[in-house]
């Protein structure tokens, strides 16, 4: 550790984050477990198990959209959670509302279905997004809108600011793009969020890798939509998510239907509907009312703890990480690890992707490696993450080879690995948040070693991918 130290000195600095997690955080060592995969979920607070218990055991919360005293006090904790995270974001009430959804993927449908697709408005998307916003485009090809996806450029799997410029030159539309891959860890240039809004795009920008340890100012950068998955931030409670939204981009958005609770008036006979006037119009059916506000309590959480300490420690952990994992070797002095985009800290987030390599160069099955990693205690992610661009990127496989896969009628993934050639279906992904410290990081890199150098290893007898 005193290498460390010497390397990342403000690491010292973060020694609050070490209390929390002994007395806060203490669950992540019951097992002798180390956890990373915070790209996947966050992880939650003793404290905030406690609030939610209290709160419930407190007095009876009913059904929102009533005026009895359980809906009443339903609503007025609703109310307040949207607030806060307002506040959280530093949206302007005036410019920003807050619509309850399941998760982030509800969010970008309820984008996608709504908004008005069709010829001159166009859909671009960076090659790096994950599926939820990939998923947009089915709605766009329906409505008639132009497909475009920017590429990204190796070895950093970055997009251009140029190939963004020239993009939104043409047309208008919506643009999608993440703040941060949850693939490779990098961190796009929220410029472009300005960019596009001023050659006439909506901009719907992904938080979800990026918000759990970096600060979002909404009245500086100003998104159209921002989809959030809460449990990604606060690691509880999961099924609430939110899309953060301009009000003055609502009326660009239609519904292709009503639900309850979204309108104001409707009527059988006559088969007519008027959709509620506010952020209500979009929120379909009876909300979470019992775990909305647990949101209030958590976004206060995070910031006693201290977004700030928590990017600084993320900060100095991956660069730990990224500097240990360039120097594994095999005993022949070839690379034990090839890692996906960019090799230090620079312009990039605690989400780190990378292969395994055998002494002669061969990847390692990431299957073997998820089997052997869970045997061992620590939690990590394989397979491509749900981001099949930057995948795609980081193999490089170009359009000539993708070309086929329509008319190849494969049937499994396995198939269309061999069809394409290659040798595994995706990465290792390992990731670090709010409770991450020294001795995760250093237990990883030690089974790392112990397990894979100098080891041959072959994928027969692995059970057969089911899924990306």
């Amino acid at each position: 550790m005193d290498e460390f130290l010497a390397r990342y000195p403000g690491y010292a600095a973060t020694s609050r984050i070490d209390e929390l997690r002994a007395t806060e955080y203490a669950h992540l060592d019951t097992n002798g477990e180390v956890y990373l995969d915070y790209t996947g979920a966050g992880v939650y607070a003793e404290s905030q198990l406690r609030a939610h218990y209290e709160r419930v055991r407190g007095r009876a919360y009913g059904n929102p959209h009533s005026e009895n005293p359980a809906s009443a006090a339903s609503t007025g904790l609703v109310e307040s959670a949207r607030r806060a995270v307002l506040r959280f974001l530093n949206a302007p009430a005036d410019e920003y509302a807050v619509i309850f959804t399941a998760n982030a993927s509800a969010a970008c449908r309820l984008v996608g279905e709504s908004y008005r697709f069709g010829r001159g408005r166009d859909l671009v998307m960076t090659f790096d997004n994950h599926n939820s916003v990939n998923g947009i485009r089915e709605f766009a090809r329906r409505g008639g809108s132009r497909r475009r996806y920017l590429p990204l450029e190796p070895p950093h799997l970055r997009t251009s600011d140029k190939v963004v410029e020239d993009a939104l030159r043409r047309k208008r539309g919506l643009f999608a793009f993440p703040a941060q891959s949850n693939f490779t860890g990098v961190q796009h240039p929220l410029t472009w969020v300005e960019k596009a809004r001023k050659s006439g795009y909506d901009v719907l920008l992904d938080v979800a890798a990026f918000l759990p340890t970096n600060r979002l100012d909404l009245d500086s950068v100003k998104p159209d939509f921002v989809p959030i998955s809460w449990y990604k931030v606060l690691g509880y409670p999961t099924g609430v998510g939110c899309l953060v939204a301009r009000r003055d981009a609502l009326p660009r958005l239609r519904r292709p239907w009503f639900a309850g609770g979204t309108i104001t008036a409707v009527s059988v006979g006559t088969e007519w509907h008027e959709l509620a006037t506010d952020e209500t119009a979009f929120e379909d059916g009876t909300l979470n009312f019992l775990s909305i506000p647990d949101l209030e309590f958590g976004l206060n959480w995070l910031e006693s703890v201290g977004p700030d300490l928590i990017r600084s420690r993320v900060h100095d952990l991956t660069g730990w990480l990224l500097d240990s994992l360039a120097r594994l070797k095999h005993a022949n002095g070839h690379p034990l690890v090839r890692v996906y985009g960019p090799p230090d800290v620079v312009g990039r987030g605690g989400t780190v992707a990378f292969n395994l390599l055998g002494p002669d160069g061969e990847i390692v099955d990431e299957r073997l490696v998820a089997g052997e990693a869970a045997a061992a205690g620590i939690t990590l992610r394989t397979g491509c993450f749900c981001n099949p661009g930057a995948g795609e990127g980081a193999f490089e496989i170009g359009r000539r080879r993708l070309r086929g896969s329509r008319r190849w009628g494969v049937r499994t993934v396995d198939d269309y690995l061999a069809m394409l050639g290659l040798p595994t279906a995706g990465a290792i992904r390992v990731s670090l948040g709010l409770a991450s410290t020294y001795g995760d990081v250093q237990r990883l890199l030690d089974f790392l070693e112990n397990t894979y150098r100098d080891r041959r290893t072959s994928s027969d007898g692995l059970a057969p991918r089911l899924r990306c």
